[in-house]
């Protein structure tokens, strides 16, 4: 007996071993209607947002791409694609009213492009073909039937891929398992949500000033000074992390660190706001005063009640005219 439990433990063993030493990525992915497949590994957000011209107000078409560097996994490192359809929708939130289609929900998306076999590639560092693909926001537009002047600020355009196999199967995102769609691994949700933002950039080491510092503590009166960093959210347009968003007060008032948490500073085409709670839970809001280029004055305040009002002061110019608080 002893024997036997030896041999079944020296094989479990090497089986073990021999599993450890495959790199193999297991294309048998659970599909709603498929025992196995492909998918899209989504190895590069190229551009997934349109720019809109705030201070023209108008939708720069000419300055907005879609674009995406794709892999394609399946049994045969790629080889079963056949094409990828780049279908597209716009979509538009009416306050009061709720999501308005273009074209409607109950009538199929149109394609804007399609994509051969012959658009995937092999790739140095991979053994799955790839693909990378730029599409100009007007190709986009016509595919709907639309012109620039249909797009508003705040829009999104879902741009949804259709992978078609040599065996006439269709992979989409209304097939897919969530593990497709939000893996780490797998990262493929064969639909991107394209948004149309104001280009923004506020990123930057500033002087600050802050006055009517509350608390009004001795250490900050009349005012305090120093630098503060604001720096952009990694793949969130118009977001911004602040290093110090008291502004020198947290220091001088208590002798504290920084707020820190998930406080971000929000450019959305020139609103300025706060998002987010420090590392007390207190959220933040902040109110325009001035702006003349240089100089970026405006009032903050916390739940907790803390506040002041603070001047950031960045190279001459470098501050937004359109620049506001709603």
């Amino acid at each position: 007996m002893k024997k036997i439990l030896y041999t079944k433990g020296l094989l479990l063993a090497l089986i073990g071993v021999m599993a450890s030493c495959v790199d193999f990525v297991d294309p048998n992915i659970p599909y709603k209607d498929f025992d196995t497949g492909a998918y899209l590994r989504t190895i590069e957000r190229s551009s997934i947002t349109f720019s809109y011209d705030d201070i023209n107000d108008v939708f720069d078409a000419a300055n907005s791409s879609f674009s995406l560097i794709l892999e394609a996994v399946d049994a045969q490192n790629g080889g079963t694609v056949e094409s990828v359809e780049i279908r597209a929708r716009h979509r538009r939130l009416i306050p009061g009213v709720g999501l308005e289609y273009r074209p409607v929900l109950e009538q199929e998306d149109p394609i804007v492009r399609t994509l051969s076999q012959a658009d995937f590639a092999p790739a140095d560092g991979t053994r799955f073909l790839r693909t990378n693909f730029t599409i100009p926001a007007d190709e986009v537009l016509s595919a709907l039937g639309m012109t620039a002047a249909d797009v508003n600020r705040g829009d999104v355009f879902e741009m949804r891929l259709v992978l078609v196999d040599n065996q006439g199967r269709r992979f989409s995102n209304n097939n897919r398992s969530s593990d497709v769609a939000g893996g780490f691994f797998y990262d493929s949700p064969f639909q991107y949500n394209v948004n149309v933002v104001c280009p923004s950039d506020l990123g930057g080491t500033f002087a600050f000033t802050t006055t009517n510092a509350v608390p009004a503590a001795a250490g900050c009166a009349p005012s305090v000074s120093g630098e503060v960093t604001i720096t952009p959210v990694a793949g969130i347009p118009g977001q911004y992390s602040v290093s110090d968003v008291s502004f020198g007060v947290f220091a001088c008032a208590y002798g504290d660190t920084p707020p820190g948490g998930s406080v971000r500073l929000s450019d959305s085409c020139g609103s300025l706001s706060f998002t987010g709670t420090d590392k007390y839970g207190d959220a933040y809001d902040i109110v325009f005063v001035s702006n003349d280029g240089t100089n970026l004055t405006f009032n903050w305040t916390n739940t907790w009640g803390d506040g002041g009002t603070t001047t950031l002061t960045g190279p001459e110019g470098f501050w937004p005219a359109n620049l506001r608080t709603d």
